[in-house]
């Protein structure tokens, strides 16, 4: 049996199966330079590990680990330490585990069917819910290239003395960006290494802060294992769906499920599937073990700086004995920090080099995440639109949205309405959670698409819980974020009538979801045909609704 194809249409020969999938195949262009080349993988004698093979996987996993370093997360870790001290801890290491988990099916579907998730939400979501999927995803991927636009920013912006104003660091983002898209043209090996070049930079300068700052262990572990934050309030909490949002990408699981293609893998041998599946989660476990070691230094750092302090007076103190020009900024009891005056902090603390060794590890995370982004970005419009662009077409587009907002803020507002911004970032970023969360596991759940490999009870159980967390966290927040909005009639009917709208397509895919994995009752409630669901039941032995009886109704609407 082949691990490597999708069915057809169900309800058609298998002769014309087959050749429905190969003109499919034999249609679809490709251009994505990432697959240009592809890693072979050496045979090694039968043993049940291989380090020879590891490292012949190894890539992939630290690529998508880089989403966990973005601006957007330092940011977020410094506002948890700073907020919650060492509280919020064990809401870091539980979401890099949830992530972790995410990031093993995102690899397995792209092992398993050779197709990526966005390309096989083209094949079996409608027209419409297809578009909307692809634009939640959008907005993800393009809030996050806002983020790393403030980040690249605010590192130039601490390296040249402050001379450089912020809007021009902005404007510099877009050539450098083009610069490093000449870095796959080396080839695919070289773009890897020169990946983990800027993981290993980012750990020598965050763990040279963390060295120095040398913050309580005792502590540490405590808000490691102990899931409880006392004396939290709103601020804690908002803080806590903050690090959901910056550690879980939603474009991520989308990257990931693309790049694990870029090995020869013989799809076509279920031991050699089964191989490729262990590999890739051992080096996502690694990888994500190192980012979640660089986001501890970032949170302990301003844990054991900010929250032990009282407010920022003694900030403000030691920044006047050390003659600091920008002792001025500190001198006030609020005790808000973000990355630029993070870095300043580090400077009053332990000097200027201090400084500068902050902002080459934020500036290290807003190059490598721009690179990403763009491939994420790449793989998305290919997928949902089966539409090939030029990478530098790509990261234009993408680009020039991010910046037109970014550089308005900075040129006429300040560091201060960037900051806010980035963090409302975070929280946008986990609103957009479930339109990853559910694709993927609604296809990883799918006999017809893994075959042998679907997911088992256990696992749908845990990732539909997750899931469930997910988008309940997103509506406490939206209560929360009403509150704050101004008292006008037009603001909360617009916000009632977009998280009404967000609820409906929520419930859209929940129930796809659950009709594929074989709850039959649902396609018996009157409004089953609203979903463009057409069944024939005939078959009730089956306990498994197959994905191929969505794929006949929808590829009929979308041939139209």
């Amino acid at each position: 049996m082949s691990y490597m194809s999708l069915k057809a249409l169900n309800n058609e020969e298998d002769n014309d199966e087959e050749n429905t999938h190969d003109d499919t195949r034999n249609n679809t262009p490709t251009r994505s330079t990432y697959f240009e080349q592809k890693i072979q993988i050496p045979e090694t004698e039968d043993y049940k590990f291989s380090f020879r093979k590891l490292w012949a996987f190894t890539g992939p996993g630290f690529l998508m680990s880089i989403a966990y370093l973005d601006p957007g997360n330092i940011e977020s870790d410094l506002q948890s330490g700073a907020k919650a001290g060492f509280k919020l801890l064990w809401v870091l290491m539980s979401a890099t585990i949830l992530g972790l988990l995410m990031q093993r099916l995102a690899a397995r579907l792209g092992v398993v069917t050779g197709m990526h998730l966005a390309e096989i939400c083209y094949t079996y979501y409608h027209r419409i819910p297809r578009l909307i999927l692809w634009i939640m995803v959008e907005i993800a991927i393009i809030g996050s290239d806002m983020q790393e636009v403030i980040g690249t920013a605010t590192a130039l912006y601490l390296l040249s003395n402050e001379k450089l104003p912020l809007y021009a660091g902005v404007l510099i983002t877009i050539v450098d960006t083009f610069t490093f898209l000449l870095l796959d043209k080396y080839g695919l090996r070289k773009l890897e290494a020169f990946f983990g070049l800027l993981i290993t930079v980012m750990a020598i300068m965050f763990g040279y802060e963390y060295g120095a700052a040398a913050p309580n262990q005792g502590e540490i572990l405590k808000g490691l294992f102990i899931p409880y934050c006392s004396g939290c309030g709103p601020t804690q909490l908002i803080q806590a769906v903050g690090i959901i949002g910056a550690i879980i990408m939603p474009h991520n699981i989308y990257l990931h499920s693309a790049l694990v293609k870029s090995r020869d893998i013989d799809r076509s041998n279920k031991k050699k599937v089964k191989e490729a599946n262990m590999y890739y989660f051992v080096e996502a476990a690694i990888a994500l073990f190192v980012s979640f070691l660089i986001n501890l230094f970032v949170v302990s750092v301003f844990a054991e700086g900010f929250s032990q302090r009282d407010g920022n007076t003694t900030v403000y103190e030691e920044c006047i004995q050390h003659d600091i020009a920008y002792a001025h900024e500190f001198n006030t009891t609020d005790p808000q920090v973000d990355i630029l005056r993070g870095g300043k902090f580090l400077g009053c603390k332990f000097g200027q080099a201090a400084m500068y060794i902050w902002a080459v590890g934020i500036l290290a995370a807003g190059q490598s995440s721009t690179m990403t982004g763009t491939y994420a970005g790449q793989f998305v419009m290919e997928g949902f639109l089966n539409l090939y662009w030029k990478r530098w077409q790509r990261v234009l587009l993408t680009r020039s949205i991010a910046i037109m907002p970014t550089v308005l803020i900075a040129f006429f507002k300040g560091i201060n309405d960037l900051s806010g911004m980035n963090d409302l970032l975070n929280v946008l970023m986990s609103l957009q959670l479930p339109f990853a969360l559910i694709p993927i596991l609604t296809f990883t759940s799918t006999k017809s698409v893994m075959n042998d490999f679907k997911n088992g009870m256990p696992m749908k159980i845990l990732t539909g819980v997750l899931a469930a967390v997910v988008i309940a966290i997103n509506l406490f927040f939206v209560i929360i974020y009403m509150r704050k909005l101004p008292s006008h009639w037009a603001i909360y009917l617009f916000v009632i009538l977009g998280t009404v709208l967000y609820l409906l397509f929520v419930i859209y895919l929940t129930y796809f979801c659950l009709v594929t994995m074989g709850v039959q009752c649902l396609l018996k409630l009157p409004f089953s045909n609203f979903f463009g669901m057409k069944y024939e039941l005939d078959n009730k032995a089956n306990s498994e609704i197959s994905i191929d009886n969505l794929s006949s109704s929808y590829r009929s609407v979308n041939d139209n």
